[in-house]
């Protein structure tokens, strides 16, 4: 029996007959703006780890801490002359300057001795013991020593070139060179009026009156103050005489009144120190490096000048610092100082709050002085 729907009426439909109706939400898709910086972060990242990883091994080798580059002259002869920079402010220790000489103790090429000085000097102990170990190498090896200060070669940096074993004419100075300071000075400032004014004491214990000696906080009273002045008076005379001892050493036709002339701390010119006898000519690194030739018994065809680099490491390159000697520096250019310069803030800023005694030429704490 057919049945027919009525009118108006409408038939239900079966799922097979109308699919049933999906709804899909999409998220609006965000623009990722850092999506790049994580990939960035990474790969600075690994760059930064590959440049430590080559400086450090370069550190733990032996004498790895110094490369030899070409200066000057001859490219293939095996004989050397070799360059020894001593810039910024002299501290003491295992630094840059002990680092070459240690190379240079090692190697039997070198037959001489380009010392360039441009310092304004550092501590008593710094000074002496590079003094030391200059003058220990060219007694054992008979290696002549020549001395080119930079812009100034001042106080410690004086000291050290006194390590040239006497010989004459083997001192040079730029014309703009600043030299001599020849002097012992102890810094000491006193502080301690100014922390009375805002009610602060310093309260410290010590075993004895003299253990804060150069304090600058403690009040003394005027007894103590005096006895304190005698005791360090007497370190500044004795650290004093044992500077004019080697200055005798290094300048021996220097006699006792001509010593003591200059002996004031007083800075010279280049021109006054040739008139004083403090040094032998006015004249450049290459100047300097002609003279060492000739004392060796080399010629520039017999003789390769060499000078030693530190390898970057990652606090170079925060800092900006080109650690190699570049060409315009053997020119008498200042960028092998300015480049070490920001090392020796670096390493002065422990330093310059210890008391100590200094040969230094400067008027201020040895963190300023560093960067003459």
């Amino acid at each position: 029996m057919d049945i027919q729907p009525a009118r108006g009426a409408t038939m239900p439909t079966t799922p097979s007959q109308t699919p049933p109706t999906r709804v899909i939400l999409e998220e609006p898709q965000r623009r990722r703006r850092w999506s790049w910086l994580p990939w960035a972060i990474a790969g600075v990242s690994f760059l930064v780890a590959l440049a430590s990883a080559g400086a450090n091994s370069q550190y733990f080798q032996k004498q790895g801490q110094l490369a030899e580059r070409w200066h000057s002259l001859s490219r293939e002869a095996p004989t050397k002359v070799a360059i020894v920079d001593v810039v910024g402010a002299i501290m003491g220790g295992s630094g840059f300057a002990r680092q070459q000489l240690d190379r240079i103790a090692d190697d039997e090429s070198v037959k001489a001795i380009v010392l360039r000085v441009d310092s304004p000097g550092g501590t008593v102990a710094g000074s002496d013991e590079l003094h030391h170990r200059l003058a220990g190498l060219v007694a054992k090896r008979d290696l002549p020593v020549v001395i080119s200060m930079g812009s100034i070669a001042a106080s410690g940096g004086y000291y050290v070139a006194m390590a040239n074993g006497g010989r004459d004419d083997v001192i040079f100075a730029e014309p703009a060179t600043l030299t001599g300071s020849i002097g012992v000075i102890i810094p000491h400032y006193d502080f301690s009026k100014a922390l009375r004014k805002i009610d602060v004491a310093d309260d410290s214990i010590t075993s004895g009156p003299l253990k804060q000696m150069l304090s600058p906080t403690k009040d003394r009273p005027p007894e103590l103050a005096e006895r304190e002045r005698k005791v360090l008076q007497a370190l500044v005379d004795d650290m004093f005489a044992r500077f004019k001892e080697v200055v005798k050493g290094g300048r021996p036709k220097l006699d006792d009144a001509a010593l003591d002339a200059v002996a004031t701390g007083q800075v010279f010119t280049a021109r006054q120190a040739r008139e004083a006898g403090l040094v032998d000519r006015i004249g450049f690194l290459e100047d300097a490096v002609d003279r060492a030739v000739e004392l060796a018994g080399l010629t520039k065809e017999t003789a390769r000048v060499v000078r030693y680099v530190r390898p970057r490491g990652l606090l170079d390159d925060l800092l900006g610092l080109d650690v190699a000697p570049t060409a315009r520096a053997s020119a008498g250019s200042h960028t092998v100082a300015d480049a070490l310069l920001a090392r020796s803030v670096l390493d002065a800023f422990v330093d310059w709050t210890t008391p100590r005694a200094w040969y230094l030429c400067s008027w201020w704490p040895a963190l300023v002085a560093s960067g003459h």
